[in-house]
């Protein structure tokens, strides 16, 4: 039985994963910032079989109400051996382009509010030596794309810290897995129109997550056709990458 913390719980995917957990017999903390859909994911989680479920609300962009949270999970669950980050927000490209506070935003959530979790999670798992640490970051984090490049580099920042947690904590028996979605058809991205085949569905995902913790594996691209893609648009060279549009 795994005792686990959902940070962003409310979210598509991390609801459906959370699903997968509760039906294998595992113990759920769940963490988001509205109290009535965590309330509402819970009894769902309940019927499906969590050995136990609780769950606190939390504005990840209030660093400082971090640790609280943190120190109720454990107790409640009574212990810790697996974190999913999963929060985030999808930016608004063209107002991050006109406005440095929308800018700073986006860091704040989409990177600097997920290193601030990692890092007293990564200290205490590291004096466990034993734990999983997985974190939802992007394709986009890949590359920087005219289309959503502010995103990205926040994606990409959570990717190189994860690399560089990773390499740290490996020594004391500690597994960082950074997830790379592709495309998920989400409430997130429900303002995108033609939605193609590169599409994937919540659940699919979350089969992936669960799948590459179990396995122990580093990286996970979800689903698998894009760490081909990737690999691709991280090779295009940089004088034909600035003429064509992505």
């Amino acid at each position: 039985m795994r005792k686990i913390l959902i940070i962003g719980a409310t979210s598509a995917i991390a609801e459906a994963t959370a699903r997968i957990f509760a039906a294998r017999g595992d113990a759920l903390f769940l963490v988001a910032r509205n109290t009535e859909r965590l309330r509402a994911i819970k009894t769902d989680l309940d019927v499906r079989g969590a050995v136990r479920c609780a769950f606190a609300a939390l504005d990840v962009a209030d660093f400082a109400a971090h640790q609280a949270v943190i120190d109720q999970a454990e107790r409640e669950l009574g212990g810790l051996d697996t974190v999913l980050i999963a929060h985030g927000t999808l930016s608004d490209q063209g107002e991050c382009e006109h406005s440095v506070d929308a800018l700073r935003r986006e860091f704040d959530i989409n990177a600097l509010s997920t290193m601030a979790l990692l890092t007293p999670l990564a200290n205490r798992f590291e004096a466990n030596k034993a734990g999983t640490l997985a974190v939802i970051s992007s394709v986009a984090g890949d590359r920087g794309r005219q289309s959503n490049y502010a995103y990205g580099s926040a994606k990409a920042a959570i990717s190189a810290f994860l690399s560089g947690l990773r390499q740290r904590l490996a020594k004391s028996n500690v597994d960082v897995l950074t997830i790379k979605p592709g495309f998920v058809d989400t409430p997130m991205t429900a303002a995108i129109a033609n939605k193609g085949a590169l599409w994937a569905k919540p659940d699919r995902i979350a089969t992936g997550i669960v799948r590459a913790i179990d396995k122990r594996r580093s990286v996970v691209y979800l689903p698998w056709f894009w760490g081909p893609i990737m690999l691709v648009i991280r090779h295009i060279p940089e004088f034909v990458f600035k003429k064509i549009t992505l």
